[in-house]
């Protein structure tokens, strides 16, 4: 496979992610990825998208719960 942005060789390894939204920030150190060997950028597949969104929307879910009771 190759990189979208510098025509680079992907290879499987794991990459970082981080999401700031809705009052939190959150990382995951080492999600399953295509990682370009020239540039680094990863490309995650749908199935990695589709548990960290499924996450994002639960935390979202819990963090709304918890800053209502402060209101």
């Amino acid at each position: 496979m190759e990189c979208l942005y510098c025509k680079g060789q992907l290879h499987r390894g794991t990459a970082p992610f981080s999401a700031d939204r809705n009052g939190y920030h959150i990382t995951w150190e080492s999600i399953p990825a295509w990682v370009c060997a020239q540039c680094g950028e990863p490309l995650f597949e749908e199935n990695e998208v589709d548990h960290i969104q499924k996450a994002l929307q639960q935390i979202d879910h819990e963090t709304k719960a918890l800053t209502s009771r402060a209101a």
